[in-house]
């Protein structure tokens, strides 16, 4: 159970720099978020799934998906 919380607190710490990221720089694609962030792929993937879900991100489904605040 504690692998669990350490995994929810992970992400939601990445979800929390992933906002702070497209609020100080504006929209920018998902490949240059994770870029930017120096996080794993999948831990980045994952916030910004967390993000999405809770309708705190916009997620433009062009050729690069780019994310945006709502």
């Amino acid at each position: 159970m504690a692998t669990m919380m350490d995994t929810t607190t992970q992400i939601g710490a990445a979800a929390g720099a992933v906002w702070r990221l497209l609020d100080e720089r504006g929209p920018m694609s998902t490949a240059k978020v994770v870029r930017e962030l120096e996080l794993p792929r999948d831990l980045v993937m994952q916030a910004i799934g967390w993000l999405a879900r809770e309708d705190k991100i916009a997620v433009d489904d062009g050729r690069a998906k780019i994310l945006s605040l709502r």
